[in-house]
Order: structure tokens, then sequence, then C-alpha cells
């Protein structure tokens, strides 16, 4: 079942951002209302992410939806169900599907605590979580930001907030990642958000991992 989560937080760090960063002040009055979301299932957060990595946020969404058509319901078991043709079909590489299958023998052999994650910090999890073999820094932060909904996180590979830092704050030129670094310093503690509206600059329709 879908469960949709409003972090409590969204309201004060929106607020916060207006009054310390001009752009993410516009970018916040444009889409007042909206919020990230949280489907409160941490294989679909993984598994989606995975399908993300390293492809246009339209391939991924053509991509998924396809999985989805063709495994039906999105949990492990039903992953290892399927051949691995099946899931190539989709449009997916044979190093994706051995990445899902990867994901999805974990989740069986350990089943997912929400209360023993929500206990480990954002390092913790991030170290955990790159122990299943597919998953970096960015699928884990992404695991961060849309299941467990932490506020501070700074997904600098992420090639959208790299186009969106760029247009902004570098006058559309490639930026490091020591300068969205530096310029992030004055977003703290509330990272998470002002990626979250800066992704929106760049699709209006909030993406759902």
């Amino acid at each position: 079942m879908t469960v949709l989560v409003h972090p409590e937080y969204w309201p004060q760090a929106s607020a916060e951002l207006s009054a310390a960063d001009e752009i993410l002040a516009q970018l916040i009055g444009e889409h007042r209302g909206l919020h990230l979301r949280s489907r409160g299932d941490a294989f679909f957060t993984l598994a989606r992410s995975i399908v993300g990595q390293q492809v246009s946020v339209k391939a991924a969404d053509t991509i998924w939806q396809r999985v989805s058509e063709r495994v039906g319901t999105i949990e492990p078991h039903a992953f290892l169900a399927l051949p691995a043709a099946e899931l190539q079909g989709c449009g997916l590489s044979s190093r994706k599907v051995s990445y899902l299958y990867d994901l999805a023998e974990y989740f069986v052999a350990n089943p997912f605590d929400p209360a023993e994650w929500g206990g480990y910090d954002d390092a913790e999890v991030t170290r955990r979580l790159m122990q299943i073999r597919g998953i970096g820094q960015w699928t884990a932060e992404m695991f961060l930001i849309f299941f467990m909904a932490r506020p501070n996180v700074l997904p600098v590979d992420d090639i959208g907030l790299q186009r969106a830092m760029s247009g902004f704050y570098n006058q559309g030129q490639p930026i490091s990642k020591l300068k969205m670094r530096e310029i992030a310093r004055r977003w703290q503690p509330w990272c998470t958000v002002a990626t979250w509206y800066l992704w929106r600059s760049l699709d209006p329709l909030p993406v759902e991992y």
C-alpha cells in the first residue's frame, strides 16, 4: 500500500531557505502546496533508484513503467520469479537486472525493519546500503531523500541538481562539486528541501522514488 508522507519540517525549511536564498525563495513561491512524498516502501525506492541510475528522468520513468507492468507487485519475490530476459525486454541492461536480483535477494534474506533503520544516521544508512551490489552513493542518497525523508541530503552526483545549480548559480557553465557544496552551506540544515525545489525548476512534476 502506498504511503505518502508530508515531512513535518517542510514549512520551517521552506521559510528558512526563502530567507537565506533569493533563488530558492522564487522557486518555493512558484511551487507552493507541493512537497516531498515518500511511498513508505524501502524496496520500491531502491529498485526504482537502480532503474534511474545514469539515465534521464524521462527514460527512467518509461523503463520503470514497463518494469511495473511486467512484474506486477513491486516486491522482492516478484522480481526473483521473473526471467532476466523479460526484465531486459523492459529496457534494462543486464547489469541493472543483476543489481535488481541482488537487491531482491538481500530483502528476502534481511527483512527490512523501519524502526531499526530509522535509528541510523545518514552515514550509517549509506554504509549499510552500499554493501548491496549495485548501490552507490547516489542511490543511497535517493533512499535517504525519498524513503527516509532525511532533511539535509545534498546529492552532488545527481545530474539534475548539477544542471539546476549550473543554471541558477554558475551562469549556465559546468559547476564543480566543490562549488555546489560551498553554495549549499547557506541551505543547512535543509539541503534536501533545497534540492527538491531545484529539481522542480527542471521538471514541475515531482518524482517519487
